[in-house]
């Protein structure tokens, strides 16, 4: 155990630590709030292959939901029936039903990695953990814009985070199945589990550091941004095959 969390330690959260401080040491104003901004938007932009090959197999995936639903009721007396027509379909249509989690899991341990740094982040005691080119800052201001105390809770931001939870999952959900779009449990679920993950999302935060809230808040920008534009190219590329 002492080697797999000395392991975590060198390969993950030292590496984002020392790039964390080494922006908030070159970022006009020494601001630690826009430091980790910056670090989020870098991160999304590494992680951008991963998750947009998971956001286009869960579209793909919803888009099937209305053909599995007809074999389920079509076969619904012949188990092996079922299992063959819905394995012909998954094949037909190329989509892989695990091909979204694949990339999430190997993306949980650098975000947990990244909530330690963004939570331990203002400590001094983290700065002796710094590379030798790594200038040390002595000590790091908690102020974002010179007015949220990072090394504190924030209602503000917590509350930003949740609406933008709510729309995140709401964009990421808005183009489920056609079929499914009329059933009563698909409807409560597109209403319902926003909601839920927002007042979860609130709730979280109130308990964190406000620096977790200024990535939680960054990072939801950034997925919003990411997921409305690979949802327009999905949607020409379509609008392209079905006119050609």
């Amino acid at each position: 155990m002492d080697t797999i969390f000395s392991l975590y330690n060198t390969v993950l959260y030292q590496p984002l630590f020392n790039v964390l401080i080494l922006l908030y040491d070159f970022i006009p104003g020494k601001d630690f709030g826009i430091a980790i901004i910056v670090l989020t938007l870098l991160l999304r932009l590494a992680f951008y292959p991963l998750s947009a090959k998971a956001f286009v197999a869960q579209k793909m995936f919803a888009e099937l939901q209305p053909k599995l639903k007809e074999l389920r009721e079509k076969f619904k007396h012949d188990k092996d029936a079922l299992a063959r027509q819905t394995l012909e379909a998954y094949q037909k249509s190329g989509v892989n039903p695990f091909a979204s989690i694949g990339p999430l899991l190997l993306q949980l341990p650098i975000l947990l990695a990244i909530f330690q740094v963004f939570s331990k982040g203002l400590q001094e005691s983290q700065l002796s953990i710094l590379y030798p080119f790594v200038q040390n800052p002595e000590t790091i201001s908690p102020l974002f814009l010179g007015m949220v105390n990072l090394s504190e809770q924030s209602l503000v931001l917590a509350a930003i985070a949740g609406v933008l939870q709510f729309f995140q999952m709401h964009i990421g959900m808005s183009s489920s199945g056609p079929g499914a779009k009329n059933s009563g449990a698909a409807l409560a679920q597109k209403h319902l589990m926003p909601i839920f993950f927002s007042a979860f999302t609130v709730s979280i935060l109130l308990r964190l550091p406000a620096a977790i809230g200024i990535y939680w808040v960054a990072t939801s920008v950034f997925s919003i941004a990411q997921q409305w534009y690979l949802a327009r190219r999905m949607k020409d590329r379509n609008l392209t095959l079905k006119t050609a």
